[in-house]
C-alpha cells in the first residue's frame, strides 16, 4: 500500500474522479481525498502492476489538472480497504 501526496491544479478539475476509475478498472483499492491545502492525497493497494498503472494515473491526471509533483511513501501499518473511495 502506497500513500501519494498530489500538488498543483488538482482540485475541481475531476482529478479524484479521474483517479477512481482509473482504480476501478485496474482492481485498486484505496481512496481519494482532497486535503485543505489544494492538494489531494491518494491511498493505493492492490496487485504491484495494477498500482503502477494507477499511479502513473495519477502522475499524468486528467486534460484539466496540472500535476506539479507527487510524493510517494509507504502507507504503513493500517487496514486494507476495501473498493475505492472519492472523498
Amino acid at each position: 500500500m502506497i500513500v501519494g501526496h498530489v500538488r498543483g491544479k488538482v482540485q475541481g478539475v475531476w482529478f479524484r474522479r479521474h483517479v477512481a476509475d482509473a482504480a476501478l478498472r485496474e482492481g485498486v483499492s484505496g481512496h481519494a481525498r482532497n486535503l485543505p491545502d489544494g492538494s489531494v492525497e491518494v491511498l493505493l493497494a492492490g496487485a504491484e502492476g495494477a498500482v503502477a498503472r494507477v499511479r502513473a494515473t495519477v502522475e499524468e491526471g486528467p486534460p484539466r489538472s496540472r500535476v506539479v509533483s507527487v510524493t510517494w511513501r509507504p502507507a504503513g501499518e493500517m487496514p486494507a480497504p476495501q473498493g475505492f473511495e472519492v472523498l
